[in-house]
């Protein structure tokens, strides 16, 4: 979540506050999201009030995607960890797998890297296999 760095009411022309905003970023967390509306409250018209019920249903749609996004994050991050420890089991097991060309290799894996697609094998002389190429371990 990224901190607002400066939130400053000043006078306008009209004698009314106005709200500026600078952040570095341009992503508003939560907590920037409270501090603006507390000041839109404090400086609304009393005479034609805003309904906090919008602020609360805005509030609850916000705190509901930070969360379905962390669940997102920590879903990805266990799906990358289960590859990797998959890709670590096939070390020195003889494998099955498809090459660029559609035709089916057989070979043992001598080593795994960790590329920013996720793991590739070295099978026998080949190396960057994907995991999803492989069709047959034993």
């Amino acid at each position: 979540m990224t901190n607002v760095t400066n939130i400053t009411s000043t006078p306008t022309a009209t004698g009314t506050q106005g709200t500026s905003l600078s952040n570095p970023s341009s992503n508003l967390g939560e907590n920037d999201f409270l501090m603006l509306m507390m000041d839109q409250l404090k400086n609304q018209d009393p005479l034609n009030p805003s309904d906090p019920t919008q602020y609360l249903s805005e509030l609850a749609g916000f705190s509901s995607l930070e969360q379905e996004t962390q669940i997102a994050s920590s879903t990805s991050s266990a799906a990358t960890q289960q590859a990797s420890a998959s890709a670590l089991s096939l070390l020195g097991h003889t494998v099955s797998y498809q090459d660029s060309s559609g035709t089916t290799q057989t070979g043992t894996v001598s080593k795994v890297d960790f590329t920013s697609s996720g793991p590739a094998l070295t099978i026998g002389s080949t190396s960057g296999i994907s995991l999803s190429s492989v069709t047959e371990a034993t």
